[in-house]
């Protein structure tokens, strides 16, 4: 028995920002699962930001994706076929081998989704890697207190939109960057006390200060760029910086000049710290326990934006370069 799958190979390294033509769509024939092995066939797949520095071919903290390979990405899909005594046929898990509509794997390069009411693409966003990024940045190094004022870039992204509503949970005031009307008036509707649309707003470093007069205790930095200059001209002395990603940078072919006042790390005694999320895996069972109870209350929700079919996997991944999604970006592959 074989079984027909599409998947989307890296053709060539992108120069800046990547291009359809960097992407490449074949089908391949997938054999039986052997002793040992699952056949999944996937239903959902994520695309993220941090995928493009696997595209550079440069050491990193995961190795780089390789020219001519299926591209490999968080995946929500069904066991079809089991020949491990640990899975059987309609099973749910989650596994590292999307960009594929299908797959056979070892048992232990997937993971069985625990029972909740969410849907199985929550586990790629709030419940999964983008939930976690959020709630373990924020409160293991945001440490947000109530009253604390906390400025989040990217704020209507996945991870974003999710900082956001835990630190009003947690009893803070919350100010978002976004680049659109819309999508601040999205952000305020989870709880935001003030959206700023970046794109508009003239000199961000004077729409914050408007925003937040008394300064900030938290920095969620999303973009990096002129939104991290800006958070410093804001910071409260021993402000904490939590340092997630830089999108803006992500496309650059020369490095951009730091930002000009970094003196101010000195003077403020601010605290500035960058993480990858597989640090707080230890946390994941708390993770779900808070965040399940947290959305069974109404005290958060989340926006997809959804993209059918893994042949349009790539025009979604580069739509996150371009603010075409609200909330998570995913692809709907069944």
């Amino acid at each position: 028995m074989t079984l027909a799958s599409r998947e989307i190979r890296l053709k060539r390294r992108p120069v800046g920002l990547p291009k359809a033509e960097d992407f490449e769509l074949a089908s391949v024939a997938l054999a039986a699962p052997q002793p040992g092995q699952v056949l999944v066939r996937n239903h959902w797949m994520s695309v993220d930001p941090y995928m493009r520095g696997r595209m550079y071919d440069r050491p990193s903290y995961v190795p780089p994706f390789g020219l001519g390979e299926a591209l490999q990405g968080g995946a929500v899909g069904v066991v079809e076929e089991s020949q491990s005594p640990g899975f059987s046929p309609g099973d749910l898990v989650e596994s590292m081998f999307g960009w594929r509509e299908a797959f056979v794997a070892p048992a232990g390069a997937v993971t069985k989704l625990p029972k909740t009411s969410a849907p199985p693409q929550a586990f790629l966003g709030i419940l999964g890697m983008p939930g976690m990024t959020a709630y373990g940045g924020l409160l293991e190094i945001g440490q947000p207190k109530p009253g604390d004022v906390v400025f989040v870039s990217g704020a209507a992204g996945a991870v974003g939109a999710t900082v956001c509503q835990i630190a009003k949970i947690k009893g803070c005031e919350v100010i978002g960057s976004v680049g659109s009307d819309d999508k601040a008036a999205w952000l305020k509707e989870r709880g935001a006390d003030a959206a700023i649309n970046y794109k508009t707003c003239g000199d961000l470093a004077t729409a914050l200060k408007a925003a937040a007069p008394k300064g900030i205790d938290i920095y969620f930095d999303n973009v990096g760029g002129d939104h991290l200059e800006a958070a410093l001209e804001a910071a409260r002395p021993f402000a904490r910086f939590v340092e997630c990603g830089m999108i803006s940078a992500y496309n650059d072919t020369t490095p951009k000049p730091a930002p000009r006042n970094l003196i101010y790390i000195v003077g403020k005694s601010l605290r500035m710290q960058g993480f990858i999320v597989t640090q707080f895996m230890g946390l994941k069972d708390q993770f779900i326990t808070d965040m399940t109870s947290w959305i069974a209350e109404g005290r958060l929700s989340w926006q997809e934006t959804v993209v059918e079919g893994v042949e349009n996997a790539p025009a979604a991944f580069l739509g996150l370069f371009t603010g075409a999604n609200t909330g998570k970006m995913l692809v709907k592959l069944a």
